[in-house]
């Protein structure tokens, strides 16, 4: 996977009328008339993102007779879902660790301490406020 290759994916894949071609041209092939077919734009428009697809490696044009259907390029698809997937392992070992200090804070206060909820942690806090604070905000 090049720089280039990948820039060019996600340029492609930013626009939202050329993911809903994706989408339908993940169903099967499909001439340039039947993908414009959806759209309340010109065909000639549908024309441009269909070339920005092509530049980006996303589709490639077929030959059925005097057709020349449309198909889906799965592996620049594949080489972005292959980056994403370093971050989405980043998120998931980051959470895993904020979980592991939870366990943690909740073996150290023991089973003395107040529910987890929302409501009743919030609460607990306002108290905690009120207990430590007069009402012109000095400490008692």
């Amino acid at each position: 996977m090049t720089p280039q290759r990948l820039d060019a994916t996600f340029a492609a894949l930013a626009d939202p009328t050329r993911r809903a071609i994706l989408a339908r041209l993940a169903l099967g092939e499909a001439s340039v008339t039947e993908l414009a077919e959806p759209f309340a734009i010109s065909q000639p428009a549908i024309s441009k993102h269909l070339k920005v697809l092509e530049r980006a490696g996303l589709i490639s044009i077929g030959s059925d007779a005097q057709r020349r259907p449309r198909r889906l390029e799965p592996e620049p698809l594949a080489e972005a879902n292959q980056w994403l997937e370093r971050y989405r392992e980043f998120w998931e070992a980051s959470f895993l660790r904020l979980d592991d200090l939870l366990d943690e804070m909740k073996a150290i206060r023991g089973p003395t301490a107040p529910p987890a909820d929302a409501s009743s942690s919030k609460k607990s806090r306002t108290t905690i406020h009120r207990s430590t604070t007069n009402k012109r905000g000095e400490k008692e």
